[in-house]
């Protein structure tokens, strides 16, 4: 498997062009599979959904709130 590095400026997917429109939020995650809810304490939560991170990537997007999950490859604790 080819090492990950994390972009030093992540970028939300699914935009035209990415670069203008920066991750709303970023989070250095140990698992290969997260949850995100939104920010239920700003008011600002959705339903809550089951993300997997591919290896390939290092990182995956909500599709409601374009938080970005970034796994941290010297300390995954499970298997993918």
């Amino acid at each position: 498997m080819t090492e990950f590095v994390p972009p030093e400026n992540p970028l939300s997917t699914g935009q035209e062009d990415a670069t203008a429109f920066p991750a709303p939020e970023t989070e250095k995650v140990t698992t290969w599979k997260v949850s995100c809810a939104g920010d239920e304490s700003r008011g600002l939560g959705h339903p809550k959904v089951w993300l997997k991170i591919s290896p390939e990537m290092g990182f995956v997007d909500c599709g409601y709130c374009d938080k970005r999950f970034v796994i941290d490859p010297e300390n995954v604790h499970d298997a993918h």
